[in-house]
């Protein structure tokens, strides 16, 4: 799961970059991702597995699909809300277009780009569950396994322990989350 959002932050951010001064290109990659949000989790599962067969192959590669619209969004706005006055006063010492990204734009952006991983990280939590029909990884063979068993005494225990576990896990992430931003973003952009 988390190897799965690394490649959509990875992804987003860089099409992010590319996009956000253009209006249209912004339109269109986010379009594009919406896209992606409409394939039902089980249908993109089932389209994966003749291509890619089953296990992790295809739960990656769907959960970065569908990780992909929160960051990019939320990259697209921070980096379109970095205030003009602040790149053109980097651009006036000197600074060429790479480094007032590198060292303006996307650390004022990266509040952003962090919210929106961790809009995708709670996102992908509840589709990581259903990763089990591809027989991928995750607590979702738990689930699975309690529910084809209905009727024994330890189905329902089965499938409850597997649905608290992944909330347990999403809230965990999400609490890591706050800790990276804390950690990682200066006292002056936070406060």
């Amino acid at each position: 799961m988390i190897q799965s959002l690394l490649v959509a932050a990875v992804i987003a951010v860089v099409v992010g970059v590319l996009v956000y001064r253009s209006p249209f290109g912004s339109a269109a990659a986010a379009a594009a991702a919406s896209a992606i949000l409409t394939v039902p989790s089980f249908a993109l599962l089932g389209l994966l597995i003749p291509v890619l067969g089953l296990g992790v192959g295809p739960t990656v590669t769907a959960l970065v699909l569908y990780a992909l619209l929160p960051i990019l969004r939320n990259t697209i706005v921070g980096l379109a809300a970095v205030d003009p006055s602040v790149v053109d006063a980097a651009r006036g010492v000197g600074m060429n277009r790479m480094r007032v990204l590198a060292a303006i734009e996307l650390p004022l952006a990266w509040p952003s780009i962090l919210t929106g991983m961790r809009v995708s990280t709670q996102m992908i939590m509840g589709i990581l569950a259903l990763a089990a029909y591809a027989k991928g990884p995750g607590l979702g063979n738990l689930i699975f396994s309690g529910l084809s068993r209905l009727g024994s005494p330890n189905a329902v225990p089965q499938a409850l322990t597997g649905t608290v576990l992944i909330v347990v896990l999403a809230l965990l992430l999400d609490g890591l989350f706050v800790l990276v931003g804390r950690l990682t973003t200066s006292r002056g952009v936070r406060d």
